[in-house]
């Protein structure tokens, strides 16, 4: 099983800021500052202008593995292309796998990478990695993206939860995807797009008893910290206080809220349910949204798996994306669709892809980011890049930049130790810029 407690089908478990300002910061801060050390990341000024412009990121992933041959790099009629034809899309020239059609449709306002290498093929592994952006390792363990956006930001001043993730399953507060910033930053998990458990009040308790229990709270954590590391303790505060701003906001997990037809222009399927709650929750102000499909890791019966997966992913992800636009919120909302890494162009004797790291795509869409564009090549086979490839560092650079970090002066500060954002050994892909 993998770190999220989802089993793939090979069922292994390898399967504007100077150094020098931000070292002179001062610790301090948001919950959880002192214990990790961390002290104010970005200059007021900058880090106000960007609060105050709204910029948000949606981030769909899809664990195990999709395949860029079956989508958005499709190879017909050669060695390794497989049984799907390729289709045009609204830009000339450029083609996508026959199972994306609405996508292919909309591509005019996409931003794709069909020259992805990242070296790890194993899920255990390439799934943080690939998730924190594969820093080199410096004996801490780094934020996932959400995490390190809300730290590196700041959360809005909208009472919501900064950094949300949608999943199959069960929800909750997951606090190791904070790594060394400390659990304060950490998402709100919601199982099935569903919200929180006991975001209701019983009617049995009052709103006068409710607001006595929560003084009783607070004193008993106030006593029980001043004389312990409040950093868990922090966390939970934090936990607790978001959940209790959600009872304010029930109607975004109202369904009889949404517009007509929203449901079946997204899918009634999970991802299709998840990205139409997503929306919502960009819509009212979120700042960080992840949204995960699991079971993508297809070692046996590849195209009849992906015939069936795809269009679950091509439905929601067009309707998402034109509704993005046709709000205005696309052009403050960076939009990443990824996996881990892709599949193998050779097929195997089950008539499965396997892990494929050499050579994969990204699809992203939005904030900053040069619309109608597809950058990087793979060679006539997919096996391999032709021409300048991009690691995940790279990748990473790129999205601190589209929302106005720069990060190769910004640092992180942890208990004395100034920490890259990003892998310092890379930079921002250029040409998918706006």
């Amino acid at each position: 099983m993998n770190d999220t407690g989802h089993r793939h089908s090979c069922s292994s478990p390898e399967h504007d800021v100077s150094r020098r300002r931000v070292l002179g910061a001062l610790a301090g801060g948001a919950a959880g500052a002192t214990a990790t050390g961390l002290g104010q990341l970005l200059e007021p000024a900058i880090a106000s202008e960007i609060k105050k412009q709204q910029k948000q990121v949606l981030f769909i992933w899809l664990d195990g593995g999709m395949s860029q041959l079956e989508t958005w790099d499709p190879k017909p009629g050669t060695e390794f292309g497989g049984p799907f034809r390729s289709i045009p899309t609204r830009l000339p020239g450029v083609r996508f796998g026959e199972l994306v059609p609405a996508t292919a449709a909309i591509a005019d306002k996409l931003t794709l990478i069909r020259s992805m290498s990242t070296k790890d093929e194993n899920h255990s592994s390439g799934v943080p990695r690939i998730q924190r952006g594969d820093p080199k390792n410096r004996g801490v363990v780094y934020p996932f993206l959400g995490s390190a956006i809300t730290k590196l930001i700041g959360a809005p001043d909208n009472g919501l939860p900064p950094y949300m993730h949608i999943k199959p399953g069960r929800g909750g507060f997951m606090w190791k995807d904070a790594g060394f910033l400390g659990p304060r930053y950490g998402a709100l998990g919601l199982g099935d797009g569903k919200p929180p458990i006991h975001i209701r009040r019983p009617e049995s308790l009052s709103a006068k008893r409710a607001a006595v229990r929560d003084r009783l709270r607070i004193q008993a954590n106030s006593n029980f910290k001043a004389r312990r590391l409040d950093r868990f303790i922090s966390a939970y505060d934090y936990s607790y206080e978001m959940a209790r701003q959600l009872t304010k906001r029930q109607d975004l997990f109202d369904p009889s809220t949404l517009p007509a037809g929203d449901a079946e222009r997204y899918g009634t399927h999970p991802l299709g349910r998840h990205l139409l709650q997503a929306r919502r929750l960009l819509e009212a102000g979120v700042q960080f949204v992840k949204v995960t499909s699991y079971h993508w890791d297809t070692h046996g019966d590849n195209f009849n798996m992906h015939r069936v997966m795809v269009p679950q992913v091509d439905q929601p992800f067009a309707a998402l994306i034109t509704d993005l636009a046709d709000r205005g919120l696309l052009d403050h909302t960076l939009v990443v669709l990824m996996s881990e890494f892709g599949r193998t162009p050779k097929i195997n004797s089950r008539l499965g892809r396997d892990h494929w790291p050499e050579a994969w795509s990204v699809m992203m869409a939005g904030l900053g980011l040069k619309p109608g564009l597809v950058t990087g090549k793979t060679t006539a086979n997919g096996a391999f890049c032709d021409g300048a490839e991009h690691d995940i560092g790279s990748l990473f650079h790129t999205i601190f930049h589209c929302l106005g970090i720069d990060s190769k002066s910004t640092e992180y500060l942890n208990n004395g130790q100034p920490l890259p954002i990003a892998h310092d050994d890379m930079d921002v892909i250029r040409e998918v810029l706006a």
